[in-house]
């Protein structure tokens, strides 16, 4: 369990650790190289798609669950220390630089990268604000 930076707009760098929650960033298991997939979250923000490419590199990726391009609304997902699927980097590299009339859109199932280690980040935000992400009842749910 983790605590996430704020960031501080005024001289875009790192602030403080966030203090809302004990935890803001979960670690979770996994094996070197695992998949990893978009789970179905039962939103649909258009054509069947359920998730935004808000923001991509090569060791991280946020999606977002409506079509607005910022964390203002809706949830956040936040997903750390993974290999972001190679073409799907490109293409939001290649629309990112095109001033973001449009960014890549994922369904459930959708591989998005692959695990770089045994363990991945991950990181939730309703509404801008980092939540804790053990919270069971609203995050996660039992197979």
């Amino acid at each position: 369990a983790y605590r996430v930076y704020d960031w501080d707009w005024d001289c875009d760098c790192r602030g403080g650790l966030l203090i809302d929650f004990e935890v803001t960033l979960v670690g979770m298991g996994t094996a070197p190289a695992e998949v990893l997939y978009l789970p179905d979250s039962g939103y649909d923000i258009g054509s069947g798609y359920e998730a935004l490419v808000l923001y991509a590199t090569e060791e991280r990726i946020t999606l977002k669950y409506t079509r607005e391009d910022h964390v203002v609304y809706g949830y956040t997902i936040h997903v750390e220390n993974i290999c972001v699927e190679p073409s799907l980097l490109a293409l939001y590299r290649e629309w990112n630089e095109a001033g973001r009339a449009e960014l890549p859109t994922l369904r459930a199932g959708q591989p998005f990268g692959r695990a770089r280690g045994q363990e991945i980040g991950v990181a939730i935000r309703d509404t801008g604000r980092f939540m804790d992400p053990r919270w069971r009842p609203d995050w996660w749910q039992a197979k």
